[in-house]
């Protein structure tokens, strides 16, 4: 489990097929007190930790299976070299949930629609899969690229968020343009409303 505040933002070293896809990030993180068997969110997605090491810079292993990469931007857009990640650290028991409760597993991708300053923050508009938009609601917490965010308005299948200055410096969100894909985990308690509804 996490919770969407990121707190590294890694670059994917190379990416291999082997049967799976095999990845190297390079991370911030203490590689030393990462457990071989650990989860870390990457860019949203919970991925399982299978190696580390330190040269020339701290990494670690993930391997990615077709059903992720089907379900992700990781499909969509392809890691290669040099690509900025959202990292995240799997929540440990006391910790502070800043953000909400996300799993890492990503429902699908959105598009990014637009991308407007409004201040010193800027207006990043997407479009949901059909099937998922009913679980997006005003105000409510969603979860893109790994971070939790918050709706600002929904019209159909399409969303807007407010990224702050400070959201964009510590993550990978900087660097948003029109037509990016996004991983889309939609908050855990819409969608056991949604199915509790189905049974009334």
């Amino acid at each position: 489990m996490f919770t969407g505040i990121v707190t590294d933002i890694g670059e994917v070293l190379e990416v291999e097929k082997r049967g799976d896809l095999r990845a190297r990030i390079a991370t911030g993180y203490d590689v030393e007190s990462i457990d071989i068997g650990a989860s870390i969110s990457c860019d949203g997605v919970c991925l399982t930790v299978v190696a580390t090491g330190t040269s020339p810079k701290n990494w670690f292993d993930v391997n990615i299976s077709a059903e992720t990469v089907s379900k992700t931007n990781i499909g969509e857009n392809g890691w290669a070299p040099g690509k900025k990640i959202n990292l995240e650290r799997a929540l440990k028991v006391g910790d502070e949930l800043g953000g909400h409760i996300v799993s890492g597993h990503v429902d699908a991708v959105a598009e990014v629609l637009s991308v407007t300053p409004e201040g010193d923050s800027t207006r990043v508009t997407f479009r949901a899969p059909e099937a998922l938009a009913k679980f997006i609601a005003p105000k409510g917490s969603i979860a893109l690229n790994g971070t939790s965010l918050t709706v600002n308005e929904v019209e159909g299948r399409e969303f807007g968020v407010n990224l702050i200055p400070h959201t964009q410096a510590v993550t990978n969100w900087g660097t948003v343009a029109q037509g990016d894909a996004v991983n889309l985990e939609v908050d855990t308690m819409a969608r056991y409303v949604a199915r509790l509804q189905e049974w009334q």
